[in-house]
């Protein structure tokens, strides 16, 4: 079973994925006219606050919410990874596919709020799932219509399922791991604490949520950035040789030397723009569902704001990440080049006293937001298959039974979310891994279509009101 599973998600994540991936990325970035130049608007948008506009969240809070989801051990880890099987041009590959990624994440954030609906109680709800029915299925006839129908309920239906492996049983393991490796706690009383701290946060639904990740991400985003950079200090005569490296070997990989890893061009592009795909999650479309909730005056203000997280998850953090591991690699060259976490951990071994504890800090409040933001995502994807399913009783029930079996299958979804988080505390994940990927890459599907079958309706917003400069219009 094991070896199947690894064996698709070997398949959905090779290159046709990473095609579609790039591709659709390259071609907002064309027709959108290059939204990252609008990257420090897109910046200073997200910590201001639409508070007259419809949303639950403010814009920042949504922000954080997806870069919590975003900003995993992924970053740290999987950078090293990327690295140690592909070298060091790896991390240029990264960097570039975040550049590009800007414009997916924009046209996203823009779908999110153009689609999104407002229930009874004024809730909002929105994603790819809304793209696709709203935006692509109810202007459709015939196979079209049931065709973006079904693709959909598969988006939600897929995003659910996710949840269970990258959200919860995933990042619980590598939180209980961790914490044995480093201070021999017990995975078992690691898991509780873990649960019932996740428990208390995703049970007060999205403002709960966005008001934990608020206060966390900036924190652990920091303190993260902080300690890269006084490695990059420590490193300070190895650094312009390593971003010469990078450069050079991103192009041709023998020229890395060194002990680094000898690899052709297309291994070195493969593993270096899978990591940042991967990491930043542009394209995937998990990101879009917070942000439907935002406050903000128009789609296009939300898009932007979405936008800057992939600025901070991969072209900062992960540029950041690669820069140190490959400085320290050449100024410490008698290291284990072969596992991603020994040269992360190396590299911050640097930091006299404080640095492994702060490596272990990053990466266990890493994972806990992570578990936080995916438990979210989760929810609506249920919520949104629990609609549909009643839609079809429409006859069958009255409003006030549709309400309490909506409400009691989120309830359900939560439990079942917690009681994961607990398990995957405890117990191997290889199959869970590889499940995972599979489940994320059949999300990514979905979105992709809704965002190029849509990128008309991402031009003309986007000409409305951010090439005619009326972004302060509803």
């Amino acid at each position: 079973m094991q070896e199947l599973i690894s064996q698709l998600s070997s398949i959905l994540w090779g290159w046709p994925m990473i095609i579609m991936l790039l591709g659709t990325h390259l071609f907002l970035t064309i027709r959108l006219k290059f939204p990252q130049r609008h990257i420090f608007k897109a910046i200073r948008l997200s910590i201001s606050r639409d508070k007259d506009s419809t949303g639950d969240v403010s814009q920042f809070a949504a922000l954080t919410t997806a870069l919590a989801a975003t900003i995993g051990t992924g970053n740290i880890v999987g950078v090293g990874t990327a690295i140690a099987l592909g070298g060091p041009g790896a991390v240029l590959w990264c960097w570039l596919t975040g550049v590009f990624g800007i414009a997916t994440k924009y046209g996203e954030g823009l779908l999110a709020i153009k689609y999104r609906v407002q229930t009874k109680h004024g809730k909002m709800l929105g994603g790819p799932m809304y793209a696709l029915e709203r935006g692509l299925a109810e202007r459709a006839t015939g196979f079209r219509k049931t065709m973006w129908k079904t693709l959909a309920i598969a988006f939600a239906f897929f995003t659910a399922l996710a949840t269970f492996g990258i959200g919860s049983t995933v990042q619980a393991n590598a939180i209980s791991t961790m914490t044995y490796d480093a201070y021999d706690v017990s995975p078992v009383v690691i898991g509780g604490i873990v649960t019932i701290l996740v428990a208390a946060v995703i049970m007060g639904g999205v403002k709960s949520i966005a008001k934990c990740c608020e206060m966390l991400v900036p924190l652990m985003a920091a303190l993260y950035v902080i300690g890269c950079v006084v490695i990059l200090c420590i490193n300070a005569a190895y650094v312009l040789p390593a971003l010469k490296l990078i450069v050079v070997s991103a192009f041709n990989p023998d020229a890395a030397g060194g002990g680094f890893v000898g690899s052709s061009i297309m291994i070195t592009a493969r593993y270096g723009i899978a990591r940042g795909l991967f990491s930043n999650e542009s394209g995937l479309g998990s990101a879009p569902i917070v942000a439907a909730a935002a406050q903000t005056k128009n789609p296009v203000r939300q898009a932007l704001v979405s936008s800057s997280g992939t600025f901070w998850d991969t072209v900062v953090i992960c540029a950041l990440t690669g820069i140190v591991i490959v400085s320290s690699v050449i100024a410490y060259p008698d290291i284990n080049m072969t596992d991603g976490g020994v040269l992360t951990k190396m590299a911050f071994s640097k930091i006299p006293y404080i640095g492994e504890p702060l490596l272990t800090f990053g990466s266990l409040t890493f994972a806990f937001s992570t578990i936080l933001g995916w438990s979210y995502y989760g929810e609506r994807g249920v919520e949104y298959l629990a609609n549909k399913y009643m839609r079809r009783q429409a006859r069958k029930v009255n409003g006030n039974e549709k309400n309490k079996f909506v409400s009691h299958t989120i309830n359900a979804y939560r439990i079942i979310f917690l009681i994961t988080t607990y398990l995957g505390a405890v117990i191997s994940l290889n199959l869970v891994w590889d499940l995972a990927d599979v489940f994320n890459a059949l999300m990514a599907i979905p979105n992709l279509l809704s965002l190029l079958f849509l990128s008309g309706i991402i031009v003309h917003e986007t000409r409305k009101y951010l090439w005619r400069g009326r972004l302060d219009k509803e």
